[in-house]
């Protein structure tokens, strides 16, 4: 086993982007968001520090996605999760506790006093990978937000609608609501602001100019299903599908698409027929106010579809 003194913590350079795409494929909890040509889509918009750990032959051991601000480095605060990447074999809870404790040596030489880290939920891993949450609670680390997000297991016997879900199916379905998979993101887009607007008093996080460019990336990553009434388009869903998980980025609809249930027919048809494959169907978070502020309406309309409580969680860890 690598002793501390046998981890080495560097900076990543643009020259590392090939190492870096090639560890991400085949680490045990990394998703597309970790390849750098989704990283560094809003490189404008943060400082890029992340960090590289390798052994001492100069093998990639892992990766940590991250950005500095000031004296504090985050993990990464462009992206939804993103601790530690590791790999699936030889590195194990003692060897992530040394790569921790390298990383805080590495911090702490750098001037960095404090490091936020977003944890990834288990249900992206392809194999278990909670060893960071030990050494985080080995290091001291506090426990700063929790948001929940909620999530169906596809295929479980558990997985059962609400009576208002099934009756939202039925008056979509009795209303000729039809469900496709779109390229058109513009159209989408309009609905998506109008929605986000009026009903939460907000905006996408990503541009439409963003989604398009990340599409394009990413084809097979992120997909957009739509609703259509009489050609029409009523809703949609812009979908992160990773290995594990079909993940709601981003849903919108009309008032007439609200009124004919076309959101809830979406959510059914996708779940159960495109994504059937994947073990989890995500709905996405039910918090603001960094987790202070739950959105009731939001959990009694995803719980309606059979999802529980998944939690996304963030740390602080003082550098001392």
């Amino acid at each position: 086993m690598e002793s501390p003194a046998m981890i080495s913590i560097q900076r990543y350079t643009p020259e590392h982007k090939r190492l870096w795409d090639e560890f991400v494929a085949k680490s045990k909890n990394a998703t597309f968001l970790h390849f750098r040509d989704y990283m560094d889509y809003h490189a404008d918009r943060f400082t890029d520090h992340s960090l590289m750990a390798f052994d001492a032959k100069g093998n990639v051991l892992a990766l940590l996605p991250a950005n500095i601000d000031g004296d504090t480095l985050h993990s990464h605060q462009g992206l939804t999760y993103g601790g530690w990447l590791t790999p699936i074999k030889h590195f194990n809870a003692a060897t992530v506790l040394e790569l921790f404790d390298a990383t805080i040596q590495t911090l702490k030489k750098n001037g960095i006093r404090m490091l936020v880290y977003k944890a990834i939920p288990y249900i992206y891993h392809r194999y278990p990978a909670d060893e960071d949450l030990y050494a985080l609670f080995r290091h001291g680390a506090q426990q700063t937000e929790c948001d929940i997000s909620i999530t169906c297991v596809n295929g479980s016997p558990l997985n059962k609608y609400s009576k208002g879900t099934k009756l939202n199916i039925a008056k979509a379905r009795q209303n000729g609501i039809e469900i496709a998979e779109s390229q058109d993101f513009e159209s989408f887009w309009k609905i998506l602001e109008t929605h986000l607007k009026v009903r939460h008093n907000a905006t996408p996080v990503h541009s439409l100019q963003e989604m398009r460019l990340l599409h394009e990336r990413f084809p097979n990553n992120i997909r957009l299903f739509s609703a259509f009434r009489n050609g029409n388009l009523v809703a949609g869903c812009v979908y992160y599908v990773t290995d594990t998980v079909a993940h709601v980025q981003y849903a919108g609809n009309t008032p007439e698409g609200m009124a004919l249930g076309a959101m809830t027919l979406i959510h059914d048809q996708v779940m159960h027929d495109t994504f059937a494959d994947k073990r989890y169907y995500d709905f996405g978070t039910c918090n603001e106010q960094h987790g202070q502020y739950l959105n009731d309406g939001l959990v009694i309309q995803k719980t309606g579809l059979g999802g529980r409580g998944i939690a996304y969680n963030i740390y602080k860890l003082d550098i001392i």
